[in-house]
């Protein structure tokens, strides 16, 4: 963090902390599974794979945070979040950046609110929450934020749980 409001806010300090404490979780996660098991889905009904997860909640982020709170317009394609594959290396590399654009993205929120509202028409597919978006307050959209990707590293862990068990067989 700089030495701006989001360093003093409360609100702000939390969600930057809590938050971080989720992606380090996350990429923890994908660094014991490796490219293989990051992208395999557990044998459950609607399952995602750990790379998804993780794709899925930078495009959440993105959005919430980066579109909707300081206005940059950031394209999005919601439902192909789920079915993205590829090289953890290359998705760590994307969480670190979005960590690194977060708190000036916080800051945007503690001073200024919500920058473009109408993010909804500009960014097709970005959220399935449209109905709030006229009336979300700054904090509603941070908290919001941190219970989605919280509730990510649950699932995340639940997967790297399934993944990881061995098998009845051997």
């Amino acid at each position: 963090m700089t030495g701006d409001s989001a360093s003093t806010d409360p609100l702000a300090r939390a969600m930057l902390d809590i938050s971080s404490e989720c992606f380090a979780a996350m990429a923890g996660i994908l660094t014991v599974l490796g490219d293989d098991l990051a992208n395999r889905r557990p044998d459950l009904p609607g399952a995602n794979s750990c790379y998804a997860i993780v794709n899925h909640c930078i495009g959440v982020v993105d959005y919430w945070a980066g579109s909707f709170i300081a206005g940059q317009r950031i394209p999005r394609d919601r439902a192909s979040e789920f079915t993205a594959t590829g090289r953890v290396d290359d998705l760590l590399g994307r969480l670190t950046a979005l960590r690194q654009r977060l708190p000036g993205w916080v800051e945007v929120a503690v001073t200024e609110g919500i920058r473009d509202r109408s993010v909804a028409d500009g960014v097709r597919g970005g959220t399935t929450r449209a109905a709030v978006l006229a009336t979300a307050s700054p904090e509603w959209t941070l908290l919001h934020i941190l219970q989605d990707i919280a509730q990510h590293v649950g699932h995340m862990e639940i997967t790297r749980d399934l993944l990881l068990k061995p098998s009845a067989e051997g």
